[in-house]
């Protein structure tokens, strides 16, 4: 049954702030312009600024999916998981995510900082723009996290206990189904370019299936840190100097792999684009983002080693397996969210804005690096990058 609350409409955004005394302290209600920015498929945002300029952005859980409409019923109760993540992450990593204001919990809106003197990642890179040291501070941010949410950095009572409160079987379910299950298994809601469809098809292998169900398994048992759980590009926002993380309403105690995996696999789209409207130079400076995120996260995470809390049996030889570990799991999750932006439900602006003939080039060498990814098992992010390289120039 879908659940019952008021929904927020733009008329009514300045009598909301005004009845909450510390966000009416933050803007002038009386000057407040409001606008309606939710683009994404499950919620509405509204960005509110007075006349002097300051602003702040309000985030309402509607209880249904938004891309599909009520006929898709949804729990709102996300939004208790987004706002459990801007407070547990912000403890270790408040610089990369947005100043956050408070969350109204019946009726499931966030308050937090309004960011619009930034852009989301995505459009950045698919505009052919470059934010240097964003991608390092996508890395040194799911390191902090990482360590700070997990075993290695805090008591094992507190990590079930934290495990526990987080659990999220209808946000888990989304990721289970259209990142890992349905771009190999040939899903009715699927859907492609008409010219894609021997490549989709291709996905559908018994090999494939197998690799998928593998990372399946890993993503549903591996309850290793608080992760944000949807850190593609469009969940970043950058300015030159800036880097933000926001949209955490996936979180779940999962595997590390996957908040590195999803930035990688909208490097290969990028790079995709790149190749096939020809900015060589863009697509040259993109390649170098796979190892800029991955050297960053580990530097940063080796750098909180020392303070692991139980190092009897978490020494330095099972850090080096466990990066070891985590970087080859990465190139593989990376595999299925491509795939999925290719053939599956939601896909991405990245190619959707190319022309016919240069989006099927750029899915089909999408769609190679995905299989690659997934059967060459790469074990660095430079032989991910190597391989995406390759995929796109052969295209």
């Amino acid at each position: 049954m879908t659940e019952s609350y008021e929904l927020l409409e733009p008329e009514k955004v300045a009598a909301y702030i005004d009845s909450r005394a510390d966000l009416a302290a933050r803007v002038d209600t009386s000057t407040l312009d409001v606008t309606e920015v939710g683009d994404g498929n499950l919620n509405l945002v509204f960005v509110c600024k007075d006349a002097s300029g300051r602003g702040l952005v309000l985030k309402q859980a509607l209880p249904y999916v938004r891309l599909v409409g009520p006929s898709w019923p949804f729990t709102p109760k996300r939004a208790v998981a987004e706002a459990r993540a801007y407070e547990v992450h912000g403890r270790f990593a408040a610089e990369y995510l947005p100043e956050f204001y408070g969350f109204d919990e019946p009726r499931y809106i966030l308050a937090m900082e309004d960011l619009t003197d930034h852009r989301v990642w995505r459009g950045a890179l698919t505009d052919g723009e470059r934010h240097d040291g964003a991608a390092a501070d996508i890395g040194r941010y799911v390191a902090r996290v990482a360590f700070h949410t997990s075993l290695f950095g805090i008591e094992a009572k507190a990590v079930k206990e934290l495990a526990a409160a987080a659990i999220s079987p209808e946000l888990c379910e989304i990721t289970e189904d259209l990142v890992l299950t349905e771009p190999f298994s040939g899903a009715e809601r699927n859907w492609f370019q008409d010219e894609l469809a021997a490549a989709a098809a291709s996905l559908q292998t018994d090999e494939l299936k197998a690799r998928a169900g593998e990372l399946k398994w890993a993503f549903m048992t591996r309850a290793e840190a608080l992760i944000h759980g949807d850190l593609h590009t469009g969940s970043v926002m950058v300015r030159d100097g800036s880097t933000r993380a926001f949209d955490s309403e996936f979180t779940f105690y999962g595997p590390v792999a996957f908040d590195l995996a999803l930035p990688w696999s909208n490097f290969i789209v990028t790079l995709a684009r790149d190749a096939v409207l020809g900015r060589a130079e863009h697509g040259a400076w993109v390649e170098t983002l796979f190892e800029e995120l991955w050297d960053a996260f580990e530097a940063e995470f080796r750098s909180l080693w020392p303070g692991v809390v139980d190092p009897r049996v978490f020494n330095e030889l099972y850090l080096e397996r466990w990066l070891a570990q985590t970087q080859r799991d990465a190139a593989a999750f990376a595999a299925t969210e491509a795939a999925r932006r290719i053939v599956g439900l939601a896909h991405v602006p990245d190619l959707e804005t190319l022309d016919v003939e240069p989006r099927a080039v750029a899915g089909r060498a999408v769609i190679e690096t995905v299989k690659r990814l997934l059967l060459d098992r790469p074990d660095t992010a430079g032989e991910v990058r190597a391989i995406a390289r390759e995929e796109v120039a052969r295209g």
